[in-house]
């Protein structure tokens, strides 16, 4: 959560191939040290020292790439095809993965030793991602490239920063990301809802969630072309709207027999909504008139306010479950999602207003 911010400042002074592509290489660095199977301190170290890798490194910089690759007429199509590439990819790379533990209990090698084949795995795929970047990505891809730490670099940058945080639709872009984002943190209940709810087994609820799951990339770029077609605004306002009556029913609704089809209608409804505003919530930067050489400092802003929920998302709805374990349980849970929707479209009709009237000096 920390790397976000000061990893959007690295993003607006380095190039983004030169910083994505040592990222997943010393991403991979760090698959090749757990592969040595740490102890417990080694571990913690480790996930410090991606969230360094991965973060720090590569998130700013990803973004900004994206923004400049789609230029000012196809931020949708870009984003979309990021986000939706991203679910894509982790699919199939989840898919391999699964296989090669399969064969590895086939040949009766163990779990260990089938573990350490995934992690290898993933550990020459991140590897390869790096080099695929630098060979791929031009040099000078929003970034300079070549960097001076003079005192006027330092006083631009202490300018930028300045710029962004009293930008008000920065914060407004953050607030929307946090009811996106929470959405997608929602996601995660959904096989408890299916066993406990919907009365399906554990085999049933994980082929759900699953099947669901492969909704994301089409969901993202049909999300991206509508944005290129009308504005992001526009599109994400229509996404909260239907994540808010979706959740008002699965709120109201018992599931029975005659019902069930409709909260299974309902439920992917949600997926998809939140996998679209996933896919375009940052092409707002375009709309917001944000500058291209301040994207990384706006996108860790952006970033650090957007994805507290992976802070407080699980602790407090995980209470609202277990003070009414069932149906009960879960009409509390949807009708709080509601209400975090409701608040995103509010916040997605403000920045509207926002960008029509005032004149951003971004």
């Amino acid at each position: 959560m920390l790397a976000y911010f000061p990893g959007g400042l690295i993003a607006d002074r380095f190039p983004a191939r030169n910083l994505m592509a040592f990222s997943l290489m010393a991403t991979a660095l760090g698959g090749l040290y757990l592969y040595s199977t740490p102890g417990d301190l080694g571990l913690k170290l480790l996930f410090g020292y991606w969230g360094v890798t991965s973060i720090l490194l590569f998130w700013g910089a990803m973004i900004k790439a994206t923004r400049e690759w789609g230029a000012s007429d196809a931020q949708g199509l870009a984003f979309g095809l990021l986000d939706g590439g991203r679910g894509f990819v982790a699919s199939l790379f989840a898919s391999i993965a699964v296989l090669i533990l399969v064969i590895s209990v086939g040949a009766q090698t163990g779990n260990a030793e089938g573990l350490g084949k995934v992690i290898l795995f993933y550990s020459f795929a991140t590897a390869l991602g790096g080099l695929v970047i630098w060979l791929l990505l031009p040099s000078n891809s929003a970034g300079p490239s070549s960097i001076q730490l003079t005192p006027e670099h330092a006083k631009q940058t202490g300018l930028n920063i300045l710029e962004v945080l009293k930008n008000p639709t920065i914060w407004l872009q953050g607030g929307i990301v946090i009811a996106a984002y929470c959405g997608y943190k929602a996601l995660d209940n959904y096989g408890i809802y299916a066993v406990e709810v919907l009365g399906m087994t554990q085999l049933e609820s994980s082929e759900f969630t699953t099947l669901a799951s492969y909704s994301r990339p089409v969901a993202a770029i049909g999300a991206g072309l509508l944005v290129d077609r009308y504005c992001a605004s526009s599109v994400i306002k229509s996404l909260f709207i239907a994540l808010v009556l979706a959740f008002l029913f699965l709120a109201a609704t018992d599931p029975s027999s005659q019902t069930i089809g409709l909260v299974t209608a309902n439920l992917f409804v949600t997926f998809v909504a939140v996998y679209a505003l996933r896919g375009v919530y940052f092409a707002l930067l375009q709309e917001s008139k944000v500058k291209l050489h301040s994207t990384g400092t706006a996108v860790g802003v952006i970033s650090f306010l957007g994805f507290t929920p992976d802070i407080f998302f699980a602790p407090i709805t995980g209470r609202i479950l277990d003070a009414n374990p069932g149906f009960v349980g879960f009409q509390h849970y949807f009708v709080a999602l509601a209400v975090v929707a409701c608040i995103g479209l509010l916040l997605s009709a403000i920045l509207v207003k926002k960008i029509d009237s005032a004149d951003n000096r971004f």
